[in-house]
């Protein structure tokens, strides 16, 4: 299953896999703490009454969050140019459709 996962994320040792799951999970973790105060600055909360418009709101902010949140965690971890490189991917993939 590890060399499955390094197939797929395109990498050569179970520590750069390693790095790359670490990066992910604290890019995930803090693009939601992060979201919440862009929340209460533009009110949101207090605005919308609907949960589910709330919530929809609050992953469209999370979002362009966690693109950047991303790159900066990934370049705290030496890994700028991998995650740039799988910024460029996803966007791509975004214009397809």
């Amino acid at each position: 299953m590890i060399n499955k996962l390094k197939k797929i994320f395109k990498v050569t040792s179970n520590w750069h896999l390693f790095i790359i799951f670490l990066v992910f999970g604290i890019s995930g973790s803090l693009s939601v703490i992060v979201s919440e105060p862009i929340i209460k600055l533009f009110k949101i909360n207090e605005l919308i009454d609907n949960y589910i418009l709330y919530l929809t709101i609050r992953i469209l902010i999370i979002f362009p969050v966690y693109q950047i949140v991303l790159l900066f965690i990934g370049t705290l971890f030496g890994q700028y140019r991998y995650f740039l490189e799988f910024e460029k991917k996803m966007l791509r993939r975004f214009k397809k459709k």
